[in-house]
């Protein structure tokens, strides 16, 4: 494992952009070089401290799923190597953790699937017996399975900021019924066949979000991050029980132990202890390996 990246240098391309962990440049007008960073961000707020490998973790995922996802939906992958756009003194910065994608226009809604009553969903379930305008059974405990997977989108925040759970509608407003209505359809059937095939590595995989984008044709294509610890909630399916919240191969460790110290949830965050930046690792290490192995 290289040493880890907490921020990109590259020069040779135009950065277009830094979001909470990856870095995005421009290779020429039609790709972008996406670099994943090993910065963690907890309740919004980026942390100082980098958590190593996490980055290779997540590119690895992400490239493992477009790949068994393909026969669904496009995918925003290409040929293209990432070693091969940047120079050679940079291209320790991108092995492992960066790939060259097409370039697309990017919808401005999140896709998320719930297959089970957690987080934002389980919150609204209490205060209205709803997800996003979807009327479940009374009585539901939290982190029950669903009866069905429901699909429950999201408004994209400004950096810093939450995302805000929308209805169906509000996404036929962005981007018309044909095409929400394929967006819903598509991001249920993944998260269907990734939670049958997660399931059979131990891992429930309880809800997931997912970003699409459009090329010039109005072609819909599966872009960004795909069923991560940092897109989905993994739950080990040995240790998962109703009625609580359930243990995670994601930042659990990071989110317990902030939430033991005197800060308001705004930068700057506490320095990690290493101990918590070791066992993040090392649940991120888990969630690869026991996908893909």
């Amino acid at each position: 494992m290289s040493a880890p990246l907490y921020q990109s240098s590259i020069t040779s391309l135009p950065l277009l952009s830094r979001g909470k962990v990856r870095d995005m440049y421009a290779v020429g007008d039609d790709k972008l070089l996406i670099v994943t960073s090993d910065r963690l961000s907890a309740f919004d707020v980026i942390l100082d401290d980098p958590i190593p490998g996490k980055g290779e973790v997540l590119n690895s995922l992400t490239n493992f799923w477009l790949k068994r996802l393909s026969h669904i939906i496009p995918t925003h992958e290409t040929d293209v190597k990432a070693e091969d756009v940047v120079t050679a003194e940079e291209r320790e910065q991108v092995e492992g953790r960066a790939v060259v994608v097409k370039r697309l226009k990017p919808i401005m809604v999140e896709a998320v699937a719930r297959g089970y009553l957690i987080g934002s969903g389980w919150k609204d379930y209490q205060a209205t017996g709803s997800v996003c305008g979807i009327a479940l059974p009374a009585g539901l405990k939290q982190a029950q399975k669903l009866p069905e997977p429901i699909f429950t989108p999201a408004a994209k925040a400004e950096m810093g900021d939450h995302d805000e759970n929308v209805s169906f509608d509000h996404v036929i407003a962005e981007v018309g019924q044909e095409m929400a209505e394929k967006i819903r359809s598509i991001t249920l059937q993944i998260y269907r066949e990734a939670s049958e095939y997660a399931a059979s590595r131990g891992i429930i995989i309880a809800d997931t979000k997912f970003e699409f984008g459009l090329d010039e044709a109005g072609t819909l294509y599966l872009m960004d991050e795909v069923l991560t610890p940092d897109s989905s909630r993994f739950w080990p399916a040995d240790t998962y029980k109703e009625g609580t919240s359930p243990a995670s191969f994601d930042k659990q460790f990071v989110r317990d132990w902030l939430e033991t110290q005197p800060w308001g949830k705004t930068a700057p965050a506490p320095r990690l202890p290493a101990e918590v930046i070791a066992g993040t690792a090392a649940k991120y290490r888990e969630a690869l390996d026991r996908l893909t192995a």
